[in-house]
């Protein structure tokens, strides 16, 4: 089929009034298709060009070389380059182009780059009727007018290949991406027309078809194509135009591009092996994908970077099959090649799954490497994530080889004093590699476990949810028993000392132990949160269902006591009725060996202070626990046990000096204890049994806080009703008020404002011969002058002046 060919005469440079016009037009092209063509084709001399060069500049001038489809899905090939014209105007530019109507291929399915050096490009129009040259359907055969010279490009363009290559594989998708075309700024167009050329040999060919382009423009911004070239003196305002700028004639970039096929592909081009892109090609997968070509690439030995060779394993760990026992072998030897130093954790996460996807299906010797690598990395990289190969990876000689190397240094580092900072993943995978190796590690076990035990709690404390190291903890309990036997027998030796974190992580990771191990700590931190959500708010019975899951009595294991109460209770204190009941649950002596009679006394002491309970607990305790408790808590217990004895009516004598002497010795001492013991004491001394001498005792104490309290109790309002209706008590607290004039401040201050503001207002209720009454036991409880000073008082109403009577009858009597 022959092609329509086009020829074009630009207007002279520096002739504004000329216009370029079409000088040849072949079959089949429409007035149209020449209006949309003319743009693509327009030519402007690069800055500093002479209007008039001579034959050299002339040759040096760029030449547009152009692929473009037009609206009616047609496609253009051209070429527009200077000439020398008449003289009227020295210089022309021209156009030869050859149009491929829709759906037409280029002659022997070329693509359009491949024309860019075809010797039958004309600078003239054809005159006469002459024969057309044919640029496209003359091409020499094969691959090498395109690839002539790239290798040499490309190392001489190494710093710029993967992004302008990550570049012109996005402008080559099926829809165009926005924001204008791919800018390649060189100084020859040249070489433009050189990356279009890699481009051809990188890309798919369907890629490569839609790249449409042009190796030299001076207005980037105004193109329609997906690629132009720019001389250098348009890179700036291409990129304040916000096009995606390439300038290749000035220093390397700096920064890279985060396309890993692009990467890639740019190792490939420096390696001088673009023959790896059409094998690729032949790998199954995403053709931009990294994995096939960095397949191919490292197959071939072509090193590449951490990421390139994490998307290798990758790819290979999806698709076994894909790769002959050759290529697959090679891939192994490239992953695993000692002189690589860079590798990363995404890497070693792939080459396991690599491993993972090879092992069994190819022979030990093939895998060994990978397995190898893994447990190196485990060890001596410290990476948690590894999904480590299967025990019987390392039979043999290289299981021995590895294991001899891998051994101590596993050994020496689980011995390590610093093993209790040691994190929980590091430690699990210390142990799981050493089993593969078959290190024997029984006599460091024991301690190894026990502080694993430990570090579990605190980082399983210290995160939200399932913590991270569970899969590979329970992964190792599941592979190793000894070690699921020393861990289970650890933690529950831990327990007692702090079950809420050990109820909280089992919580979360349910550990086995449901064999023959005893473990009654464990099962009691296991059935604890059920038995909350159950029971809600009653502890006694939660209490009860949780010491009954540790299957011993605590009269055979006292241990479980402490274990139950840090569950139930944690860091609170029972309440007193709560207390009670453990007290009566175990013996003193199991309670003494827990330690949980430390708890009954926390109840004892924050006991409200209107709960009568406490005092009987105080009691208990004190003779339950006579030589553990000391010191201030003692002094406040056996404070709530005067209490007791203050109501029952059966105090040793010294009550005030009592009260006050405990009241010190708790120093500090409970808000509710001290007003417990004040009360009782108060009460007791306003009691009309009291004896004398413990008033007298009282009010000497000149104890402010202690009189305070007695004022207190003075004024509630059984006192004020007894005094209403008791003459004879009356008369007693008359006596008591006025009989110490020379105490101390506090007591003169709190005994005067009663006489005024209790007693005055009791006895003026009172009837005639009830105040007769008063008067009568005065005068024969007290004296002569005692019973006028009553009548005084009750007849006085200055407070004052009764207070002068009151101390001068009582010297005169």
């Amino acid at each position: 089929m022959s092609l329509a060919q086009v020829h074009h005469i630009s207007a002279a440079p520096g002739d504004e009034e000329a216009a370029g016009r079409f000088t040849a037009v072949g079959p089949g092209v429409s007035a149209a298709l020449l209006a949309e063509l003319e743009p693509l084709i327009g030519y402007a001399l690069p800055d500093g060009a002479s209007h008039r060069p001579a034959d050299a500049e002339l040759r040096s001038l760029p030449q547009a070389f152009t692929y473009a489809v037009l609206s009616d899905g047609s496609r253009v090939v051209g070429r527009t380059a200077p000439a020398r014209g008449d003289g009227t105007a020295p210089v022309r530019f021209h156009t030869h182009a050859v149009h491929l109507p829709p759906g037409v291929p280029l002659p022997g399915d070329r693509l359009p780059v491949e024309a860019w050096r075809s010797p039958h490009w004309v600078s003239a129009t054809p005159v006469g009727g002459g024969a057309l040259s044919d640029p496209l359907g003359l091409l020499p055969p094969g691959p090498a007018p395109v690839r002539e010279g790239l290798d040499d490009f490309a190392v001489s363009r190494g710093p710029w290949l993967a992004a302008v290559l990550a570049d012109l594989r996005r402008a080559s998708e099926e829809e165009a991406p926005a924001g204008g075309p791919v800018v390649l700024v060189e100084r020859q167009s040249a070489d433009v027309a050189r990356w279009l050329g890699l481009a051809a040999v990188t890309l798919p060919r369907e890629s490569v078809e839609r790249l449409t382009f042009t190796t030299y423009t001076r207005r980037p911004s105004g193109s329609a194509l997906r690629v132009v070239g720019a001389p250098p003196e348009d890179a700036a305002a291409a990129r304040e135009a916000g096009l995606r700028v390439h300038v290749c004639a000035d220093r390397p970039p700096v920064d890279g591009t985060a396309d890993a096929w692009a990467r890639t592909a740019a190792r490939v081009w420096r390696s001088r092996a673009p023959e790896l892109f059409e094998e690729a090609r032949g790998l199954p997968g995403d053709p931009f994908a990294a994995g096939p070509l960095a397949v191919i690439a490292l197959c071939s030995g072509v090193a590449l970077g951490p990421e390139e060779r994490a998307a290798a394993a990758g790819w290979a760990a999806e698709r076994p099959y894909a790769l002959d026992a050759k290529r697959t072998g090679q891939l192994v030897e490239a992953l695993t090649s000692p002189g690589i130093d860079d590798r990363t954790g995404s890497e070693f996460d792939a080459v396991g799954r690599l491993f993972g996807a090879l092992d069994g299906r190819c022979p030990a010797s093939v895998t060994a490497p990978l397995a190898a690598m893994l447990v190196t990395e485990a060890v001596r990289g410290g990476n948690g994530s590894l999904e480590l190969p299967r025990r019987d990876a390392f039979v043999g000689p290289e299981g021995e080889a590895i294991a001899g190397v891998l051994g101590p240094e596993i050994l020496t580092e689980l011995e390590s004093g610093a093993g209790g900072g040691r994190p929980v993943a590091r430690t699990v995978q210390l142990l799981r590699v050493a089993r593969l190796l078959g290190v024997n590690g029984t006599e460091v076990l024991p301690e190894v476990v026990a502080r694993l035990a430990r570090t579990i709690l605190t980082e399983a404390d210290g995160s939200e949810g399932t913590p991270a190291f569970a899969p590979a903890l329970l992964e190792l309990l599941d592979e190793q028993f000894d070690v699921r036997t020393a861990l289970l027998g650890a933690l529950d030796r831990i327990a007692p000392e702090d079950p809420g974190a050990v109820a909280r992580f089992l919580e979360r990771v349910a550990l086995p132990f449901t064999g023959t191990q005893a473990l009654p700590h464990l099962r009691m931190c296991a059935e604890a949160p059920g038995a909350m959500t159950t029971l809600g708010r009653d502890r006694s019975a939660v209490w009860h269902r949780v010491l009954r899951a540790a299957g011993l009595s605590p009269f055979a294991e006292p241990l479980v006591l402490r274990t139950a109460v840090g569950l139930v209770w944690e860091d609170r204190a029972p309440t007193v009725e709560e207390a009670r009941l453990l007290l009566e649950a175990a013996t003193s002596d199991a309670h003494r060996a827990a330690g949980t009679w430390a708890r009954l006394v926390d109840a004892a002491l924050g006991a409200p202070a209107d709960t009568e309970d406490g005092t009987a607990l105080a009691h208990d305790l004190l003779r339950a626990f006579p030589q553990e408790i000391g010191g201030r808590e003692r002094a406040a217990l056996q404070l709530l046990e005067l209490c007791r004895d203050l109501r029952s009516g059966a105090p040793e004598p010294g009550w005030t000096e009592q009260v006050r002497t405990l009241r010190d010795r708790a120093a500090p001492l409970e808000p509710a204890i001290q007003e417990r013991a004040f009360t009782a004491l108060t009460e007791r001394l306003l009691a009309p049994d009291r004896p004398g001498a413990e008033l007298y005792a009282f009010v000497r104490s000149d104890d402010a806080d202690l009189i305070a309290a007695y004022d207190r109790a003075a004024r509630t309002e059984p006192t004020r009703t007894r005094l209403r209706t008791h003459p004879a008590y009356a008369a007693d607290c008359f006596t008591n008020w006025t009989a110490h004039p020379h105490a101390g401040t506090a007591w003169t201050t709190t005994a005067a404002a009663l006489l005024d503001e209790v007693l005055r207002p009791a006895v003026r209720g009172m009837t005639a011969e009830a105040v007769a009454e008063v008067e009568e036991t005065v005068g024969r409880t007290g004296s002569s002058g005692r019973a006028n000073a009553f009548r005084d008082w009750n007849r006085s109403r200055a407070l004052g002046r009764l207070g002068r009577r009151i101390a001068g009858r009582v010297r005169r009597g």
